[in-house]
């Protein structure tokens, strides 16, 4: 069974926070549902009695990402009873979109480099935006981090989350630059 297709809105990405531990079930719902989704996992161990156990394990808790129409979205929460809580923009007041370039893009970081997150909160110096040029994160935007020695790009979702990876500069493609 899937959630009918209101043609009227248009498909967008939404974060949406759920309870700790619930994350893959909450995949399996939205699968189920036909609803695409990403949640960033990673092989993981836990010890149950004294056994060391490999387990798939979220990377980011508490948090999924689906895409759906708002009104789609908004059911899945309220008329399907799939415990889900949209984050909110602070500027509009309304359900988070992610765009759909941020969208992918931070996907292909996570899937790159699974330990390439860090809160959002984390305190960045403002830098260049910048394109990656080669290699296998072709086509990423992202804003550039140096460190003494390393070359980091950073993609954001909104105020929520970052990714970041390091990239030689030679892959890099000046975008615009930031004005302090």
């Amino acid at each position: 069974m899937t959630i009918e297709d209101n043609s009227s809105e248009k498909l967008c990405w939404f974060a949406a926070r759920t309870r700790n531990g619930q994350e893959l079930s909450i995949r399996k719902t939205l699968s189920e549902l036909g609803i695409e989704h990403f949640i960033p996992t990673k092989d993981g161990y836990r010890e149950y009695n004294g056994k060391r156990i490999s387990r798939e394990m979220p990377l980011i808790p508490c948090l999924v990402f689906l895409r759906a129409t708002k009104a789609d979205a908004c059911a899945l929460a309220n008329g399907r009873g799939v415990p889900v809580w949209y984050v909110i923009d602070r500027s509009t007041r309304s359900m988070l979109v992610v765009p759909d370039k941020q969208m992918e893009d931070f996907r292909r970081v996570v899937d790159a480099v699974p330990d390439a997150l860090c809160p959002a909160d984390t305190h960045f110096t403002p830098g260049d935006r910048v394109e990656v040029v080669k290699g296998g994160l072709k086509g990423i935007e992202g804003e550039i981090i140096q460190e003494p020695t390393r070359t980091y790009v950073v993609v954001s979702l909104g105020n929520l989350l970052c990714a970041k990876v390091k990239i030689p500069k030679s892959y890099l493609k000046l975008v615009q630059t930031t004005k302090l």
